[in-house]
């Protein structure tokens, strides 16, 4: 096993078992028996080894996302995506909560890569007409809300003991950006502008971005990109009344 893969097992290991998900490069340097010098020669500082060791945890749960391969439903994509989130989170209490702390001030690139994934997925349920906003307010409205969840259920399962809490705040996120499901009735229903009008322009803003313009300029498809992101927002965010 090289210098590297040592200092980041025993980091692994004593990350899991710390009590706050935290450790020292003291401790870290005496479990891997190396130097300073080495530690900071792989990973630059303290916060470089512990986004190492994030990366490395999180890997797998992303490596089933990578090989899942699109689907026909986009939307039970997005379901499954944030319970299998959650599900890691209470696999790997010390991990996630290092995943998410202010201390890591660069977000690790397994983190990134999470949110790249669930923007993908958001932009293909755009294509078929079932979103509401951009894809890419979607992601953050979506993310911001598994990541709450996941960390209230490891840092207070007390106080957040309802197995039903995770999946209930899902499917409110998810009625807040995608359209309803289609029923098995008249596929021509009516659809009201206030959610017709928002959801058109975010279908269009994804197959804008995927044919790559459609023809358009550079800056014409950017621009027309920005309007239609703008359309598709204004639903979930009405301009404040004026106080009197």
């Amino acid at each position: 096993m090289s210098t590297r893969a040592r200092i980041l097992e025993v980091a692994a290991e004593l990350v899991a078992v710390s009590p706050d998900g935290d450790v020292s490069t003291r401790a870290v340097c005496e479990a891997a028996q190396v130097g300073a010098p080495a530690l900071y020669r792989h990973f630059g500082d303290k916060e470089g080894l512990l986004s190492a060791v994030v990366d490395q945890g999180f890997d797998a749960y992303l490596a089933t996302k990578r090989g899942r391969g699109a689907s026909t439903d986009p939307v039970q994509d997005l379901r499954d995506g944030w319970d299998s989130h959650v599900e890691f989170a209470l696999r790997n209490p010390n991990l996630y909560r290092l995943m998410n702390s202010p201390a890591m001030r660069t977000p690790p690139a397994s983190a990134l890569e999470a949110h790249r994934i669930l923007t993908h997925d958001l932009e293909r349920a755009a294509e078929r007409g079932r979103l509401l906003v951009a894809p890419d307010l979607a992601a953050q409205m979506v993310m911001s809300a598994n990541v709450g969840v996941a960390l209230m259920l490891v840092a207070r399962p007390a106080t957040f003991s309802d197995p039903t809490a995770s999946r209930r705040v899902r499917d409110a996120v998810h009625a807040a950006v995608l359209t309803p499901e289609p029923t098995d009735g008249d596929p021509a229903e009516a659809v009201a502008p206030s959610v017709a009008v928002p959801s058109t322009a975010a279908t269009l803003s994804a197959l804008l971005r995927q044919s790559q313009g459609a023809g358009l300029s550079t800056a014409e498809a950017a621009l027309m990109t920005e309007w239609l992101d703008r359309v598709s927002n204004t639903r979930s965010a009405p301009e404040p009344e004026p106080r009197t």
